[in-house]
């Protein structure tokens, strides 16, 4: 119990330059692990000690949040608005069984978006696993700000256009998407 304590006020305050995911937004302050703080948030400028001078900043860092927020969720709303409804195609091989060769990933993805003129970062497609089968396939974007929205994939047999019309054991029909959302960013 007495070491759990210790731990625990060994953190680190820091005053977060950007924001960064898992911790906090541009102008908090947070509590930071040590080793965290002096190995990844130092070094890459994304957090500064907590001193007075930094303290000093944190309202014009928050500001300039306020601001950067409010372009990113336009530009997210813009996304999800383009994504909505859309049904993209994606070829992909497979064996004479219609097995898929390797998967579908998320950079796979934000490629097909980008030959659609829908630049998104793979860190956005919110995909849980891999996908591994042919067929229609509802894929979740989560974008900044806290807005979501769904698109179809269809990913085919090299060749085909159209999904083959029997395949034992597969689901082809395909599902409804979800009207584009927008969630409250996680206050913490």
């Amino acid at each position: 119990m007495e070491q759990q304590r210790h731990r625990a006020s060994s953190a680190i305050q820091l005053l977060l330059m950007e924001d960064v995911e898992g911790l906090g937004r541009k102008g908090e302050l947070v509590l930071a692990k040590p080793g965290h703080a002096r190995n990844f948030l130092l070094p890459q400028k994304k957090g500064i000690v907590a001193t007075a001078f930094a303290l000093g900043m944190q309202s014009k860092l928050k500001e300039e949040r306020e601001k950067q927020a409010v372009v990113d969720r336009a530009i997210a709303k813009e996304i999800a608005s383009r994504v909505h409804g859309i049904t993209l195609t994606l070829h992909v091989k497979v064996d004479q069984d219609m097995h898929m060769y390797g998967s579908v990933k998320a950079g796979q993805i934000a490629e097909v978006l980008e030959k659609e003129g829908i630049a998104v970062e793979k860190k956005f497609i919110a995909l849980h696993h891999p996908i591994k089968e042919i067929g229609v396939h509802e894929i979740p974007l989560q974008l900044k700000e806290g807005i979501t929205c769904r698109f179809q994939l269809k990913v085919l047999p090299e060749g085909l256009d159209e999904l083959p019309a029997a395949l034992p054991g597969k689901r082809l029909e395909t599902p409804k998407a979800d009207e584009p959302t927008e969630q409250q960013p996680q206050q913490e």
